[in-house]
């Protein structure tokens, strides 16, 4: 009773309430945090569609799609698409899961097909660069300086200079 009533404990119980406070919130900020944005299906859900059924019965099954195609060509087609995201403290969260369920129909509204993908079946590209990429070869700097050093010729127009 004597120690717990002293002043030095008491600054002691600070300091080490202080520490164990200060390791907790660093081990907070290194555990990292899962988002899942997008469509979260029913369980079973997507076992329930079936080639030939409805649209409607479809969102009725399944819910509004998160987007559907821009063009009705053959028929249209559903998509449901879902992202989970892991990040950690403040370095840039990076996507570890993609599901992308796209359910097709034909012009009189009826299921023709559905198919999963995910996160391994998709490309990466940057649609925001604001760069087309070109084949063929791309000069550095240093390349663009040298490249006529070595070249015979007399003027700009690369001809022979004969004297």
């Amino acid at each position: 009773m004597i120690f717990m009533d002293s002043k030095l404990s008491v600054s002691r119980r600070a300091a080490l309430w202080t520490i164990l406070a200060t390791s907790a919130s660093g081990l907070a900020a290194c555990s990292s945090e899962l988002n899942q944005r997008g469509y979260r299906p029913k369980p079973g859900a997507l076992s329930q569609v079936r080639s030939g059924m409805a649209k409607t019965e479809v969102e009725g099954i399944m819910g509004s799609p998160s987007t559907t195609a821009s063009i009705n060509y053959q028929g249209d087609s559903y998509y449901y698409i879902s992202s989970t995201t892991a990040g950690r403290a403040f370095l840039r969260p990076t996507e570890v899961n993609r599901e992308i369920i796209a359910i097709r129909f034909d012009k009189s509204d009826q299921v023709i097909s559905v198919a999963q993908y995910g996160l391994q079946d998709g490309r990466i590209f940057n649609i925001s660069d604001r760069k087309t990429p070109v084949q063929g070869q791309e000069l550095s700097v240093l390349k663009e300086l040298f490249r006529g050093v070595g070249q015979q010729g007399g003027g700009p127009s690369g001809t022979l200079s004969t004297r």
